[in-house]
């Protein structure tokens, strides 16, 4: 495995250690490691990168296999703005919130530039396909090498691993839902020798494919996204809103510092 290191900070909140780094300096992160990945194929281990907020701050505290699959990520960055908040508490607060939506796009363009290649893992073949085909046409130029859905069981990863590397992906980006993605991509990691990152990414693609639109931008900088999506959503999301918000409320406050 390379030995890249990250100059940026790390601050424990909500029990997290979180990367205290800007959007664009995350994606410039993916492009160096992609290109260690392509330098040294036989010995890199994909960087595995995941996301912070309420609901997997409240899922931390609640199940200790997650909190363990968590702690193993190289970079968890803050995807919450309640998490971006109560860094606030701390000696090196979060300079923005890193919106796994938004951060797609910056990651994008360097991929671009850079001549990355994505492998899109997860949602419905169609919600896939869909999402794939509004990438393509706001990145012409990004090379999207594979795709496959994520409705496999355990006994698939083998051969869908072997699909990414075969693809040449550099990136591969992973919608199974929380806690599912981040169990698959640590269990994977090993069979994913040579990818540059593994990048997991919740509800991206009902995003990119237009099925879920993103709150106003005043609700997001405010932190209330999830209610905008509880609204918008209320038999999914409303009872996950509040049965994790209090808990997670309580755990930013307790375990920042």
């Amino acid at each position: 495995m390379s030995t890249t290191s990250y100059a940026f900070p790390i601050v424990s909140i909500g029990g997290l250690p979180t990367a205290s780094i800007t959007r664009t300096a995350l994606a410039q992160c993916m492009a160096q490691d992609c290109a260690s990945a392509r330098e040294q194929p036989d010995t890199w281990l994909p960087r595995v990168v995941f996301s912070s907020n309420g609901q997997g701050i409240a899922l931390v505290g609640r199940d200790e296999d997650f909190a363990r699959t968590m702690l193993q990520a190289d970079i968890i960055h803050a995807d919450g703005m309640p998490v971006v908040f109560a860094s606030r508490l701390t000696a090196n607060p979060l300079p923005e919130r890193i919106a796994t939506t938004d951060f797609f796009h910056d990651a994008a363009r360097i991929a671009e530039e850079k001549g990355l290649r994505f492998y899109m893992l997860g949602a419905t073949s169609a919600q896939n396909a869909t999402a794939i085909a509004a990438i393509r046409a706001s990145y012409p130029d990004l090379q999207i090498v594979g795709s496959h859905d994520g409705y496999f069981g355990d006994d698939q990863d083998a051969e869908i691993c072997e699909n990414i590397r075969n693809s040449g992906a550099d990136v591969v980006w992973v919608a199974l839902g929380k806690p599912r993605q981040e169990h698959w991509s640590i269990r994977n990691r090993s069979r994913l020798q040579g990818v540059g990152w593994i990048k997991t990414c919740g509800g991206l693609y009902s995003f990119l494919a237009g099925d879920a639109p993103r709150a106003p931008s005043w609700m997001q900088a405010a932190g209330l996204e999830w209610l905008y999506r509880a609204a918008k959503e209320p038999t999914r999301l409303g009872w996950r809103y509040l049965t994790t918000n209090p808990y997670s409320l309580y755990r930013l406050l307790r375990y920042t510092k």
